[in-house]
């Protein structure tokens, strides 16, 4: 694993928008444009670490799968936060039948150098984003500036057949409505759910758009309808099982959810039983069934335990996104519990630095299977909503 400079293409920022990246660029705190798609620099492997890194990425999501079982048949949803009884109910029931509610897609997120084994910072199950970047706009990037190489990118293939996968078990006759919410300004999920879409069409499914601000309410039928009163059968969300379950709609959802049995009437994608999964909970679980695990790092719920006087830890909330509330306490820091939310206490493993960067892997799953890889840099040791993405290459 090495990273190497190089000069960005002329007139790059136009090429990826028109690949489907409309957000090149971040504004920063004190009003600049950066890089977002950040094409000055990439990173190089060698095919045995990929090799050996999809290896690890497949058993890690077998370890996910093992532990979210062991939390449904142990009863143990409230470590998770969860604690209304319709809500377990319901992921206990889309767990249970799981085998009609197959997966779409994960990202696991990887502390590595390329020089030892990658350790689990976490898994993000229900919402990944930086999908297409990853999927789109670095493949062409490889095509053209390293014609003749390689890249750890089966995406676009994989979820195409993870559609068709999905396309037996949907309600017949009805389309798969793709939706996203509106509040999204930077387009980031318009664009995610857009390229969903795009591959569900290439599946051959009958697909349809809604914004999740658009869906409606019926009383009369007691459905969720799309804004020209059509029911909705069935809808890939890119929108948090935790607000589906809380928001103003919340009953609704869980009278009517179609968890596999063909008795609700709106089947949701991602399934419910994927919230056994984004919840941060699920690291110090897996440390608990997998203790001292070479792909693991240690990490608790009732507090950093021993990590305080060792190798210092962050604190995770259970269900933060983009770094936020996240909080990191080096060695020798009072072991204090946070008070303002649950948190997971993970051993502290600062970011490995390439050029003064701090890089994390982002490696993609697709149904069961590894299905590629983006990089994100950032300037400090959290990875944030200022993170850079650079693109990789196999030589």
């Amino acid at each position: 694993m090495r990273r190497h400079t190089i000069e960005p293409r002329p007139g790059w920022q136009r090429t990826v928008e028109e690949q489907g990246l409309i957000y090149p660029l971040t504004r920063h705190p004190d009003g600049t444009l950066r890089p977002y798609w950040d094409e000055s620099a990439y990173y190089a492997f060698t095919l045995d670490e990929v090799e050996a890194l999809e290896e690890t990425v497949e058993e890690l999501h077998r370890m996910c799968l093992a532990a979210a079982d062991h939390l449904v048949t142990t009863d143990r949803l409230a470590d998770l936060g969860i604690t209304d009884p319709r809500v377990a109910r319901a992921v206990t029931e889309a767990w249970h039948r799981r085998a009609e509610l197959p997966s779409v897609y994960g990202r696991f997120d990887l502390h590595y150098d390329g020089t030892g084994p990658a350790k689990l910072l976490e898994y993000n199950a229900d919402t990944p984003t930086s999908l297409v970047e990853a999927a789109s706009p670095q493949w062409f990037w490889m095509e053209e500036r390293f014609p003749g190489a390689d890249q750890w990118n089966s995406l676009h293939e994989r979820l195409i057949d993870a559609w068709k996968n999905q396309a037996r078990l949907l309600p017949p006759g009805a389309p798969l409505y793709f939706a996203h919410s509106s509040a999204d300004e930077l387009g980031e999920d318009l664009m995610t759910v857009a390229y969903l879409k795009e591959t569900a069409d290439q599946a051959g499914l009958v697909t349809d758009w809604i914004s999740m601000e658009e869906i409606g309410w019926d009383p009369l039928s007691g459905r969720f309808v799309d804004n020209r009163l059509r029911f909705i059968r069935s809808c890939f969300k890119l929108y948090p099982w935790e607000w589906l379950t809380t928001d103003r709609f919340a009953d609704h959802v869980l009278d009517t959810l179609d968890n596999g049995g063909g008795t609700g009437s709106t089947l949701w994608i991602e399934p419910a039983w994927k919230m056994l999964l984004s919840n941060k909970a699920l690291l110090a679980v897996l440390w608990e069934l997998y203790p001292g695990h070479p792909n693991l790092l240690p990490a608790f719920l009732d507090g950093p335990r021993d990590l305080a006087e060792t190798t210092g830890w962050v604190a995770k909330p259970l269900l933060g996104r983009e770094g936020a509330g996240v909080t990191v306490h080096p060695p020798g820091t009072d072991p204090v519990v946070r008070a303002d939310e649950p948190c997971c206490y993970q051993q502290l493993a600062p970011l490995p630095a390439f050029d003064g960067n701090h890089v994390v892997l982002g490696a993609w799953v697709v149904g069961d299977e590894s299905a590629g890889l983006g990089i994100r840099e950032s300037s400090g040791l959290i990875t944030d909503e200022y993170a850079r993405f650079l693109p990789h290459v196999i030589l």
